[in-house]
């Protein structure tokens, strides 16, 4: 089986139609099986998923070890076409707190630098701040991976969660292949001003949360209890009132899937696939099932009619709570 394949952006590689967002198998969403991980990514990298996303904080580089152990395990055909996505910056302390983000010149080979040990490749293939460091001109640190660019250690660069103001500044610096932000049928912010700003820039985009960690995954149900250190437990849109809200709207989502014979998890990436070309969903399966299921979205078609079908049962905006609790987007610097 191989994938569909589309640019990250007018200076970025081709990569899969879809990604891999491995975060899930080391943070944030409760215990992982590392055996059923690393047999994940070798299943997705046999289906023709080339892009493998992940950051260097997820679990203090557990993750990019975890990869790590993937491709080195990988037949050498399928790990030799594999591409590189990391996030760097997000500073967190031994008890799994987070602190701020660095995004200083010097901080940015340090993180690289580490990175490409714990990963066991020569380069990473997209590179960017988790979260524009508000103390950092954006300028200095795209010209920091520009440089690793230059010496080889990174392919392009990357941004990640930047406002539309920072993505011009950033692409006045260096070419810029790529953004990564939340988009979903249920996370539809950058509509209004990102998507616009990357088209006219000729960036793409990397959409993450497509299934709102689970929520429109037509899997998740009301009396789901989230097991330690599960970013769930404590997000806006998984609590009470919201919560029952949100289910509403899959269920909405439930029947349009039915009469197509799709599940809702393949109808809500499929749905991000019909937003452009320019725009690659990372599907964060934890386990072969569920890669198997987002796989299945690549043969979904949807036409008008499905499409207006989804808009009227989702409308935009038609969520009930935050992305993150309100002090974690002030403390993480989310821009929008």
């Amino acid at each position: 089986m191989t994938t569909h394949t589309r640019s990250l952006g007018s200076t970025g590689p081709r990569v899969s139609a879809l990604g891999l967002g491995c975060m899930g198998m080391s943070a944030l969403y409760g215990e992982a099986d590392r055996a059923e991980s690393v047999a994940t990514i070798h299943a997705a990298l046999d289906a023709g998923v080339t892009l493998l996303d992940t950051g260097d904080f997820y679990a203090m580089g557990h993750n990019e070890m975890l990869i790590g152990e993937a491709l080195r395990t990988a037949p050498a055909g399928l790990r030799e076409k594999a591409l590189t996505s990391v996030k760097f910056g997000a500073l967190r302390d031994p008890d799994g707190g987070w602190n701020a983000y660095d995004g200083r010149p010097a901080a940015v080979k340090n993180f690289a630098a580490y990175s490409l040990q714990r990963l066991g490749v020569d380069h990473i293939d997209v590179y960017r701040i988790a979260r524009v460091d508000p103390d950092v001109p954006i300028e200095e640190t795209v010209g920091a991976i520009a440089e690793l660019v230059e010496k080889g250690h990174v392919r392009h660069i990357g941004l990640s969660e930047a406002s539309a103001a920072n993505i011009r500044r950033a692409a006045a610096t260096a070419p810029i292949a790529d953004l990564q932000i939340e988009y979903a049928i249920i996370t539809r912010d950058i509509e209004r001003e990102i998507l616009p700003t990357t088209r006219e820039l000729g960036i793409g985009i990397t959409a993450y949360g497509v299934l709102s960690r689970g929520l429109i995954s037509g899997h998740f149900t009301r009396d789901r209890q989230f097991g330690a250190g599960d970013f769930r437990a404590f997000s806006p849109r998984f609590q009470g009132d919201n919560l029952r809200h949100n289910l509403d709207l899959v269920e909405a989502l439930r029947k349009i899937a039915e009469e197509k014979g799709v599940t809702v998890a393949q109808i809500a990436i499929a749905w991000v696939l019909s937003r452009g070309d320019d725009i690659v969903p990372l599907v964060g399966a934890r386990t072969r099932e569920r890669l198997a299921e987002s796989l299945g979205a690549l043969d979904v078609t949807l036409d008008a009619a499905d499409l207006a079908a989804i808009e009227e049962a989702v409308p935009a905006d038609a969520a009930a709570g935050t992305r993150y609790p309100a002090a974690q987007m002030s403390h993480l610097g989310t821009e929008h």
